[in-house]
């Protein structure tokens, strides 16, 4: 239920972006990423820090924000993301993915996947 709770804050984004993190949620200085590459069938981890962007292949992964349960800091991680083609006007993602869903907000990418895996916490 509190699980549940805390998405809905976490989904509710754009204004509580601006705000600072929901009741029960920490900010974190960063995160770990995980791409694929479909074509290639590789994959590669991406370590970003808050406002970094990292170039994965053809496109370009900013990490707005990461946040974190705060009572429970290895239970999940949510991510506020921006990835977009190089070049390319419109992002191709630009929201929140969350790391123990990544299905429910994913990157829909003719060649990669892009998830969450984890805030980086000090």
């Amino acid at each position: 239920m509190i699980g549940k709770l805390v998405l809905a804050l976490v989904l509710a984004g754009g204004a509580a972006a601006a705000q600072g993190a929901p009741e029960g949620l920490a900010e974190a200085p960063g995160a770990v990423l995980r791409g694929l590459d479909k074509v290639a069938g590789m994959s590669q981890d991406i370590t970003l820090a808050t406002g970094q962007t990292a170039e994965f292949g053809h496109i370009t992964v900013t990490l707005r924000e990461c946040r974190y349960p705060a009572e429970d800091p290895s239970s999940n991680a949510y991510a506020y993301l921006i990835i977009a083609d190089k070049g390319a006007e419109k992002p191709a993602f630009a929201g929140w993915m969350i790391a123990s869903n990544p299905a429910l907000s994913a990157l829909d990418h003719q060649r990669y996947d892009v998830w969450v895996m984890r805030c980086k916490i000090d």
